[in-house]
């Protein structure tokens, strides 16, 4: 038996007939049946929202290059000014003044160097930006220290500044770490100042604030670590052993079979001082300066007082 095409609801219901019927009988013929066909309505959509073009912004000036901007990028560095309050401060802890040569590493502006000019010092910026150095220049003009600001363009760890009696820096720690052995090898009391930046474990004799600002400075250090043979004026002498950890000493004094500890070790560029008891309960003490192997000074002992010299063992 054909059986018509119906939908699948239908199909199952027939099936379940013919399965009920006894053998043999005979289902009777049925007209076909037309399913209308499923007509599905056409899919709307919403109309696409109406895009809007956001307002032009207005154009931005255009810009002078030559006009340093704070973060703006440098060599080694990007640009950041220094404020000058600050600017002051570090002038003022390296007691900065007419004598002084003053080099400022990393220069941007050229505030720090003009602001030493004012001073009455000899400054110099190095600064590896040429267009800052063309700026630096016009502003000294303008403020009328020329005659003693001077900037150069040049590469701050190829440039040499061995007649500075004070350097300044804003730059990074680790670029400080970098110049550290230059600095440390110049003239015993040469300034060191850094805005923000540290020098690792070589601690600064002084820090200062202006405007949220953290200023450091650092005095440099004659070499004094060693064996020292000290003579008094009269004759007396005797062996100082010094250990030395940039501008911290201590040591010790061989008196006989005693070996007694320095007391108030002080060491501030090349002005050393330290004291002692002998073996008769005598406070001695020294001060004087160090001139590369050699030392010599003052000294105090029970109420007596001469003159002392050294020299390197």
């Amino acid at each position: 038996m054909t059986l018509p095409r119906l939908l699948p609801i239908g199909v199952c219901a027939l099936a379940a007939l013919v399965m009920a019927a006894p053998a043999g009988a005979q289902s009777p013929a049925a007209p076909p049946q037309q399913t209308p066909p499923l007509v599905q309505p056409p899919l709307s959509l919403p109309p696409a929202p109406q895009l809007q073009s956001p307002p032009a912004l207005p154009p931005l000036p255009p810009l002078d290059s030559s006009e340093p901007r704070p973060g703006q990028a440098g060599k080694d560095v990007i640009w950041l000014p220094t404020p000058e309050a600050l600017v002051e401060r570090m002038l003022t802890m390296a007691q900065v003044g007419p004598r002084d040569v003053v080099y400022d590493l990393g220069s941007g502006d050229g505030r720090m160097v003009i602001a030493a000019a004012r001073r009455g010092a000899r400054a110099v910026g190095v600064e590896f930006n040429p267009d800052l150095v063309a700026v630096s220049e016009g502003r000294a003009r303008a403020a009328g220290v020329a005659d003693k600001a001077r900037f150069v363009r040049g590469d701050i760890f190829e440039t040499a500044f061995p007649d500075a009696t004070v350097v300044t820096l804003y730059l990074l720690s680790t670029l400080n770490l970098r110049l550290r052995p230059a600095l440390l090898a110049m003239r015993p009391g040469t300034r060191v100042v850094s805005h923000a930046f540290s020098m690792g474990d070589w601690e600064p004799d002084e820090s200062s604030q202006a405007e949220s600002r953290t200023a450091y400075l650092w005095i440099v250090p004659a070499t004094v670590g060693g064996s020292w043979r000290v003579e008094l004026a009269g004759g007396r002498s005797f062996d100082v052993t010094i250990a030395q950890h940039f501008q911290k000493i201590e040591g010790k004094v061989a008196l006989g079979p005693v070996e007694a500890g320095l007391r108030e070790a002080a060491l501030r560029g090349d002005a050393v001082r330290f004291g002692f008891v002998d073996a008769d309960g005598a406070w001695h003490e020294l001060a004087g300066t160090v001139s590369g192997d050699r030392m010599s000074g003052t000294y105090t002992a029970a109420g007596r007082r001469g003159s002392w010299t050294a020299v390197r063992r």
